[in-house]
Protein backbone atom coordinates (compact mmCIF):
# COMPACT_ATOMS: atom_id res chain seq x y z
CA UNK A 1 0.00 0.00 0.00
CA UNK A 2 1.38 3.50 -0.95
CA UNK A 3 0.37 6.64 0.90
CA UNK A 4 1.37 10.12 -0.09
CA UNK A 5 1.67 13.35 2.03
CA UNK A 6 1.85 16.43 1.02
CA UNK A 7 2.65 19.71 2.69
CA UNK A 8 4.46 23.24 2.30
CA UNK A 9 1.46 24.89 0.62
CA UNK A 10 0.15 28.59 2.25
CA UNK A 11 -0.71 31.67 1.50
CA UNK A 12 1.29 34.24 -0.02
CA UNK A 13 1.72 37.20 -2.48
CA UNK A 14 2.43 37.27 -5.87
CA UNK A 15 5.99 36.94 -6.68
CA UNK A 16 6.78 34.92 -3.69
CA UNK A 17 8.15 31.26 -3.52
CA UNK A 18 6.96 28.15 -2.11
CA UNK A 19 8.32 24.70 -1.87
CA UNK A 20 5.91 21.66 -1.66
CA UNK A 21 6.79 17.97 -0.58
CA UNK A 22 5.71 14.91 -1.32
CA UNK A 23 6.62 12.40 1.56
CA UNK A 24 5.67 8.86 -0.74
CA UNK A 25 5.32 5.35 2.12
CA UNK A 26 5.16 2.32 0.76
CA UNK A 27 7.28 -0.16 -0.92
CA UNK A 28 9.79 -0.06 -3.97
CA UNK A 29 9.51 4.20 -4.06
CA UNK A 30 11.88 4.05 -7.61
CA UNK A 31 8.87 2.28 -8.80
CA UNK A 32 7.04 5.49 -9.40
CA UNK A 33 6.81 8.19 -12.02
CA UNK A 34 5.11 10.92 -9.29
CA UNK A 35 3.10 14.20 -10.66
CA UNK A 36 1.53 17.03 -9.49
CA UNK A 37 -1.84 17.69 -9.79
CA UNK A 38 -3.65 21.42 -9.01
CA UNK A 39 -7.20 21.99 -8.44
CA UNK A 40 -8.64 25.74 -8.48
CA UNK A 41 -11.60 26.78 -7.46
CA UNK A 42 -14.36 25.97 -10.08
CA UNK A 43 -11.71 24.75 -12.12
CA UNK A 44 -10.92 20.97 -13.04
CA UNK A 45 -7.81 18.93 -12.26
CA UNK A 46 -5.18 19.74 -14.06
CA UNK A 47 -1.51 18.44 -14.43
CA UNK A 48 1.16 20.32 -13.25
CA UNK A 49 4.35 18.67 -13.37
CA UNK A 50 5.65 15.01 -13.76
CA UNK A 51 8.83 13.04 -13.13
CA UNK A 52 10.06 10.10 -14.31
CA UNK A 53 11.12 7.11 -11.22
CA UNK A 54 15.33 8.34 -11.47
CA UNK A 55 14.53 11.88 -11.99
CA UNK A 56 15.97 11.70 -15.20
CA UNK A 57 12.79 12.81 -17.31
CA UNK A 58 10.80 15.83 -15.74
CA UNK A 59 7.92 17.64 -17.41
CA UNK A 60 5.98 20.80 -16.46
CA UNK A 61 2.69 22.73 -18.03
CA UNK A 62 3.68 25.44 -20.10
CA UNK A 63 2.40 27.89 -17.73
CA UNK A 64 4.32 27.04 -15.27
CA UNK A 65 7.93 26.85 -17.37
CA UNK A 66 10.70 29.05 -15.90
CA UNK A 67 9.01 29.37 -12.86
CA UNK A 68 8.11 25.34 -11.10
CA UNK A 69 10.77 23.00 -11.02
CA UNK A 70 9.94 19.32 -9.80
CA UNK A 71 12.42 17.08 -7.93
CA UNK A 72 12.37 13.94 -6.25
CA UNK A 73 15.16 12.23 -4.09
CA UNK A 74 14.73 8.68 -4.01
CA UNK A 75 17.03 8.52 -0.74
CA UNK A 76 14.25 10.84 1.14
CA UNK A 77 11.38 8.92 -0.79
CA UNK A 78 10.11 12.07 -1.69
CA UNK A 79 9.18 14.27 -4.42
CA UNK A 80 9.61 18.45 -4.00
CA UNK A 81 7.42 20.79 -6.24
CA UNK A 82 9.59 24.21 -6.21
CA UNK A 83 6.85 27.34 -7.07
CA UNK A 84 8.53 30.54 -7.78
CA UNK A 85 7.13 33.75 -9.15
CA UNK A 86 3.81 32.93 -8.39
CA UNK A 87 0.69 34.32 -9.60
CA UNK A 88 -3.11 34.48 -8.38
CA UNK A 89 -4.34 32.11 -11.06
CA UNK A 90 -1.54 29.50 -9.17
CA UNK A 91 -4.58 29.69 -6.43
CA UNK A 92 -5.34 25.78 -5.99
CA UNK A 93 -5.18 22.54 -3.99
CA UNK A 94 -2.24 21.20 -5.19
CA UNK A 95 -1.74 17.23 -5.21
CA UNK A 96 0.57 14.59 -5.82
CA UNK A 97 0.04 11.11 -6.97
CA UNK A 98 2.06 7.80 -8.07
CA UNK A 99 2.19 6.24 -11.34
CA UNK A 100 3.54 2.64 -11.64
CA UNK A 101 6.46 2.20 -14.00
CA UNK A 102 8.29 -0.76 -12.94
CA UNK A 103 10.28 -1.33 -15.71
CA UNK A 104 7.27 -0.70 -18.12
CA UNK A 105 8.19 2.58 -20.28
CA UNK A 106 4.75 4.74 -19.75
CA UNK A 107 5.79 7.61 -18.17
CA UNK A 108 6.16 9.88 -21.39
CA UNK A 109 2.87 8.76 -22.66
CA UNK A 110 1.20 8.95 -18.95
CA UNK A 111 2.77 11.84 -17.12
CA UNK A 112 -0.46 14.15 -17.51
CA UNK A 113 -2.94 11.81 -17.26
CA UNK A 114 -4.85 11.89 -13.99
CA UNK A 115 -6.72 8.40 -14.62
CA UNK A 116 -3.24 6.23 -14.43
CA UNK A 117 -2.16 7.51 -11.40
CA UNK A 118 -2.84 4.43 -8.79
CA UNK A 119 -2.41 6.66 -5.49
CA UNK A 120 -3.07 10.44 -4.58
CA UNK A 121 -2.42 12.57 -1.89
CA UNK A 122 -4.91 14.31 0.39
CA UNK A 123 -3.63 17.89 -0.95
CA UNK A 124 -2.29 21.18 0.11
CA UNK A 125 -4.00 24.53 -0.51
CA UNK A 126 -1.81 27.30 -2.25
CA UNK A 127 -3.52 30.53 -2.00
CA UNK A 128 -1.35 33.61 -3.94
CA UNK A 129 -2.71 37.32 -3.01
CA UNK A 130 -2.30 39.85 -5.62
Amino acid sequence: QVQLVESGGGLVQAGDSLKLTCAFSGRHFTSWAMGWFRQGPGQEREPVAGINWNGLRTNIIDSAKGRFTISRDNGKNTVYLQLSNLKPEDTAVYFCAALYEGGISIYDSSWDQAAKYSYWGQGTQVTVSS
